[in-house]
């Protein structure tokens, strides 16, 4: 009884875990909006690469001169990786001008980039999956 036990909670475990990623992961419709492009240039403040996506901040000027901190969807480190991305691609402190959708949730700072345009005019990010929308 005792093992049949063990097994039901390890089994349950492994379960969770092998969840994870899944629901962490998300379609672009589901939070994004294909009919909001936006442009947004700001001072990188933050870089995450890890999965499922890659994320980074950047602080943005609102209308009012008010600063606000976007957080920027990237694509999988994997996906990135094979467009010649790396972990120290984009550096904190940086200005770069992201285009992008918008978040389908009015108040969430958070954008789904497309391209990332450095100072010095390089095109350091492209990223587009299947059935998603290819141009800000």
């Amino acid at each position: 009884m005792k093992r049949n036990a063990l097994g039901v909670v390890l089994a349950a475990g492994v379960l969770s875990w092998a969840a994870a990623p899944a629901m962490a992961h998300h379609s672009f419709a589901a939070e994004f909006d294909s009919n909001k492009p936006v442009t947004l240039m700001g001072t990188i403040t933050k870089v995450e690469f890890q999965n499922p996506h890659i994320y980074f901040y950047i602080d943005v000027k609102d209308a009012d001169g008010k600063m606000v901190n976007y957080a920027v969807e990237g694509g999988t480190p994997n996906q990135l990786r094979r467009q010649g991305w790396g972990r120290d691609s984009l550096k904190i402190g940086e200005t770069v001008t992201v285009q992008g959708f918008a978040a389908r949730k009015a108040d969430a700072h958070v954008v789904n980039g497309r391209t990332v345009i450095l100072a010095d005019g390089r095109r350091v990010f492209g990223f587009s999956g299947a059935g998603e929308p290819t141009n800000p």
